[in-house]
């Protein structure tokens, strides 16, 4: 048995300049406004992190269509019934607002009892009374939509919380009713998320609907560099070995504010079926003392004497996790920061939980999806008074060689690293990328750092207002049509979302010795682009390639030369079970450490361009924080074990170096040698002579097919 090993894989600090919160005067949020002022839109996409308002902006719209643009009705589809206490009435009109958002009691269908299948005539009866706006869940909305048709419809405002629930799998049938209502083309149509990606990698929407829409993007940087209160961020894997429930005490902080996730029963890291690991953490916590009758709390006294509140939702007896639910939603505790201390859950408070005071998502084992992480994350990234430091832990048990599940464990390792490289991906400033070229000038409202804007080097520039990074790039390819714009300036955490979520690649990335790096930047990544965006040209294609791997590698060199120059920031895991805030040491990388570090990285290179990006291994700072957190015999097993599966490239792979061959020759007149020192260049001679002979082979078979007709 061994402690945990903690060290955060992301650690991000904010200026918390209450810009994010601060209302206008309709009593607006800076997304929320962003959002009203295209109001006017037929089909409004907004991409907005949690916590940053996206119900309350919806009521504004909805308020403009029903009242000025002439719709009949909205309906509002959430994920499930807790959600739809989101859209209860809210008196818009004491914040400046011109109406106040209300929904009849009758028309809330989530605080209806009976099942979602048995709401759908409710739906109906609304549709034909004079009544403004329904809630419902996605469940009631698909089963009305089938039993009535999208006909019924017509001329009303539909919105879509929750909207990466919908996808473009024709056998998602939320997806398919959308593109029919697209395409009978005769309602507006809102659709919110705070986690577009979806964790099993498959689009939200077609290329051709998408683009129908127009986007609302607030990033999570805007959101979180704008609160009040909360300044800092940490996000880690951390790994065990034997029990978790033996070992959780060294990773929870029973006086920090606490969403705990155990695992699935059905998981490697579950030893005991739900109900026991509840009460096993109960007892490592300290003596319990009761249950509290009116909220269902369990009561635990600690070592110190405190008493902590504890809420059981794993426990599915429905007089007891009712009681329990209630008390959490109980709106006259909302901010009461003493009405609660640890929730204990297993599928609950996740998507849309709303519980301001949390400041530690503690979820032990892998969950299902990238999703899931994301959402379990925001659960922590609310702002409140007095909470200025928040994280996410992901619990997960060693690989251990010698169990049968050893390839799963390391699986939900790979996914753990990948979930970390993408939230330190979407917690940073937005990348604009320019080409470096002689007729360049400095932009409006960019800050060039101390020494300004320089002609004759490649210059890193910082908006404060908008939190962009403005940066040069010689070589760089600049996206020609309007969709490749739209994708290097809104989609790029999509394309980094696939790439760090594809095995072959991570795999390759973390422990492959003899990795060239073009392998994944160059051929996988722009494998990636052809499969998602079939419709772009070859040079958009290649544009929108090299701007993701520019994004996801400037952000790891950035993370690289901030931990060499300032020392890696660890915590120790133990440090904060004294409930001092302080015992955890901060890093101390301010706000401006990613802009640091890419300018630092910028000057340090002779040349920034393209072909230095992608000599760079995307995976190689992940590399170097695993090693860190794994012991080196269980890093050995890992690499063995998964460079005992490398193949040779495929037909499709060996076709994408083709055509870097052609770009090869274009460049140096002559094509890639097999016996070159560049190992690249060999890699390209490989898969040339590689179709070269599976031409040869199927001409032979083609003939001996002949001769046999």
């Amino acid at each position: 048995m061994t402690q945990p090993i903690a060290i955060p894989a992301v650690s991000v600090t904010y200026d918390h300049d209450g810009r994010s919160t601060k209302p206008n005067e309709f009593g607006m949020r800076p997304m929320q406004e962003r959002a009203y002022q295209k109001r006017g839109e037929q089909y409004l996409l907004i991409k907005s992190p949690p916590a940053s308002g996206k119900s309350r902006a919806l009521m504004f719209i909805a308020l403009d269509k029903l009242h000025n643009q002439g719709l009949k009705q909205a309906i509002i589809a959430v994920p499930e019934k807790s959600i739809g206490s989101s859209f209860h009435n809210e008196p818009l009109s004491q914040f400046g607002f011109w109406a106040d958002w209300q929904v009849e009691p009758r028309w809330n269908l989530c605080d209806a009892p009976g099942t979602d299948g048995g709401k759908v005539d409710a739906v109906q009866k609304f549709l034909d009374s004079n009544a403004k706006a329904l809630v419902c869940t996605h469940a009631t909305f698909r089963f009305a939509v089938e039993k009535f048709g999208i006909e019924c419809l017509d001329d009303r405002l539909i919105a879509i919380d929750e909207f990466h629930h919908v996808s473009a799998n024709p056998d998602n049938k939320l997806g398919d009713q959308i593109r029919q209502l697209m395409a009978r083309d005769k309602i507006h149509l809102m659709a919110m998320t705070g986690s577009y990606f979806r964790g099993d990698a498959e689009a939200v929407l077609h290329p051709d609907d998408e683009s129908k829409f127009e986007t609302v993007t607030y990033t999570y940087y805007e959101q979180l560099n704008g609160y009040q209160y909360l300044k800092q961020l940490d996000i880690g894997y951390y790994f065990y070995s034997g029990s978790y429930s033996d070992q959780i005490m060294e990773v929870l902080n029973p006086h920090e504010k606490t969403i705990l996730h155990i695992p699935n029963v059905n998981s490697r890291e579950s030893h005991m079926d739900k109900i026991a690991q509840v009460e096993h953490i109960i007892e490592a916590l300290g003596e319990w003392q009761g249950v509290d009758p009116e909220t269902g709390f369990q009561r635990v006294k600690l070592p110190d004497g405190h008493i902590l509140k504890v809420a059981d939702l794993v426990d599915d007896d429905p007089n007891k996790r009712d009681r329990v639910a209630a008390a959490l939603k109980d709106p006259a505790q909302k901010n009461n920061r003493d009405h609660v201390d640890l929730i204990i859950a297993l599928g609950m408070a996740k998507e849309g939980f709303d519980w301001i005071w949390c400041e530690h998502a503690l979820t032990v084992g892998y969950r299902s999806s990238l999703t899931e992480i994301i959402q379990i994350i925001g659960r922590a990234t609310r702002d409140a008074p007095g909470k200025t430091r928040a994280r996410f832990t992901n619990l997960i048990a060693e690989p251990d060689a010698a169990e049968e599940a050893v390839t799963e464990a390391v699986n939900d390792t790979l996914k753990a690293i990948a979930a970390s490289l993408l939230m330190e991906q979407v917690l940073t400033p937005r990348f604009d990328f320019k080409p470096k070229q002689t007729s360049n000038e400095p932009t409006p409202g960019f800050d060039y750092g101390p020494e300004g804007y320089q002609p004759d080097r490649c210059n890193v520039g910082f908006n404060h207002s908008t939190g962009q990074i403005e940066l040069e790039i010689k070589g760089l390819v600049e996206p020609k049509s309007r969709e490749a714009q739209r994708i290097c300036q809104e989609d790029l955490t999509e394309l980094v979302t696939a790439f760090v979520q594809d095995k072959p690649s991570i795999e390759r990335g973390l422990f492959a010795e003899d990795l060239m790096p073009q392998e994944l930047t160059q051929a996988r990544m722009g494998q990636i682009v052809r499969e998602k965006f079939p419709n772009l040209d070859r040079e958009d294609q290649e544009s929108v390639r090299q701007h993701a791997i520019a994004a996801l590698n400037l952000v790891q060199q950035s993370k690289r030369i901030v931990n060499e120059t300032r020392g890696t920031y660890t915590v120790n895991a133990q440090a904060g079970l004294t409930g001092d805030a302080e015992a955890i040491e901060p890093p101390t990388t301010p706000n401006t450490a990613l802009l640091d570090g890419v300018r630092q990285f910028a000057l340090s290179v002779t040349e920034l361009d393209m072909d230095l990006i992608d000599r760079i291994n995307p995976f190689g700072e992940a590399y170097a924080i695993l090693a860190k957190s794994m012991s080196e015999d269980r890093l050995k097993q890992v690499a063995e074990i998964i460079n005992a599966k490398r193949t040779n490239f495929t037909l499709e792979q060996a076709r994408i170096l083709a055509d870097r061959a052609k770009e090869f020759r274009q460049e140096r007149g002559r094509l890639p040698s097999p016996t070159s020192a560049d190992p690249w260049e060999r890699e390209i001679a490989a898969a040339i002579a590689f179709l070269r002979q599976k031409v040869i082979a199927d001409q032979r078979a083609n003939a001996q097919d002949d001769q046999r007709s």
